[in-house]
């Protein structure tokens, strides 16, 4: 198969007017419990993750030193073992049959869980550590998997869909998760992770088998080494080394976001935590429709050719967003409620820039992440997964220091959106060489 070929998948006219809908995928053994599977995964990371900050936070630490030690720990564990292990947990999936590993992944799921549920309910900040810890190395080692196994199971027509369904539960579950951890007690919060992970691993078991594609070649275990090489041996072919670079500008992007979103909302925008969390189900409800959207524009094909627009459309909603929070009024008195912020001129623009920011943003990324797994032979699709998130680990680790740094030096909030914005030609610059290393 030749570069054009590889890069964009069609198929035949007649049967693109009966294409498959995305939602009819959820009817199908062969993506069903793998969807399943993710999203409680998903759910279940960020309601442990939201309850033990809330404890922290609110029962626990009295102090803005500690709470902020804490902070940037967490962070750092839960992101360590994607730099660590990513190379490891491509190379396992692409010699091993998936199914089996997702299986393995979520029955440790149910004893990290147990220490977790322990931290919540002793109030243990080292167990709860520790569980955040091994979540992130669960979240490593199923990663490359969610991806990877869709070209196995999926006709070439569904790839596009699937991931797109994959992606739109995947922040419509962080969403469930983060809204969960933030209202029910720490208790419950022990109670409910134990049984989603429960749910997870029967979940799992229904995964239909996933044998390799190759013969076990051997598994290298020198992190280090197997990760140098793992992203040069990927990075050294163009047309995965411009798709990789362009969905890190997203989660490069979207990691200053994610971090200026509460600060945003209570000290530009002057609004209390309900706020922020309309917010959040905003942008994780746009990435779900963007997410769903770009296969109906894009008919099942998987190509790149939206992906520069979408990221221009992403840009120009966050210089709107930018301008906006530049000329709000200063905040005074006390934080705004929900129905006062609703009443507030400006507050649809802001929520129409937020909604808009994550549909471009879902239509950005989906059809990149689906070009990952059908561009390389089925046999190397875990592996490129595994190299994409370490480069992408890495991107938002820089972004993170630069955002700190900025704001070291006196950067507002508003200026940190105008930057993005900003970063946002680079995205699409990008995206538009992939596109055109495919014609």
């Amino acid at each position: 198969m030749g570069a054009p070929e590889r890069c964009l998948v069609t198929y035949d006219k007649a049967q693109n007017s009966r294409m498959t809908p995305s939602f009819r995928l959820l009817a199908k053994r062969r993506f069903l419990p793998l969807f399943v599977t993710q999203f409680l995964g998903a759910f279940n990371d960020n309601l442990f993750r939201t309850a033990m900050i809330m404890l922290v936070i609110y029962r626990i630490y009295n102090d803005p030193a500690q709470e902020a030690a804490f902070s940037a720990v967490a962070g750092g564990l839960f992101i360590l073992p994607f730099f660590l292990l990513s190379a490891l947990s491509g190379q396992l999936a692409d010699c091993h049959d998936k199914a089996q590993i997702i299986r393995i992944v979520k029955t440790a799921e149910i004893g990290i869980m147990v220490f977790g549920a322990a931290g919540l309910l002793l109030h243990n900040v080292p167990l709860m550590l520790v569980a955040l810890l091994s979540m992130g190395v669960h979240s490593t080692f199923f990663g490359p998997i969610k991806y990877a196994i869709l070209p196995q199971h999926l006709e070439e027509d569904q790839v596009l869909p699937g991931t797109g369904l994959v992606e739109a539960g995947t922040y419509i579950a962080i969403l469930m998760g983060t809204i969960a951890g933030g209202i029910i007690s720490a208790e419950h919060a022990a109670i409910g992770v134990l049984l989603v992970a429960a749910l997870g691993w029967l979940a799992g078991r229904q995964v239909p088998p996933a044998p390799p594609m190759v013969d076990d070649a051997g598994v290298d275990f020198h992190v280090v080494r197997s990760s140098i090489k793992l992203v040069s041996d990927t990075m050294h072919v163009r047309r995965l080394f411009l798709a990789i670079l362009a969905i890190s500008f997203f989660w490069a992007q979207g990691a200053i976001l994610a971090a200026q979103f509460p600060p945003l909302v209570k000290n530009v925008l002057g609004a209390d935590q309900n706020v922020a969390t309309l917010f959040l189900a905003i942008f994780s409800v746009g990435v779900a429709i963007g997410s769903i959207a770009v296969n109906r524009i894009l008919q099942g094909a998987v190509s790149a050719r939206c992906s520069p627009v979408a990221a221009l459309v992403m840009g120009a909603f966050v210089c709107d967003m930018w301008w906006t929070a530049h000329n709000w009024p200063d905040p005074a008195g006390a934080l705004h409620n929900l129905s006062t912020f609703l009443d507030m001129a400006g507050s649809t623009r802001v929520m129409i820039d937020l909604l808009g920011i994550a549909i471009a943003g879902g239509m950005f990324v989906v059809p990149l992440y689906a070009f990952l797994t059908t561009t390389v032979s089925k046999a190397q699709t875990a592996r490129t997964v595994a190299a994409n998130n370490i480069v992408n680990s890495g991107a938002m680790v820089a972004a993170t220091l630069i955002l700190a740094g900025m704001v070291h030096m006196g950067v507002s909030v508003a200026e940190t959106l105008l930057i993005v914005a900003v970063a946002s030609l680079g995205a699409a610059w990008l995206a538009w060489l992939l596109h055109k290393a495919c014609d």
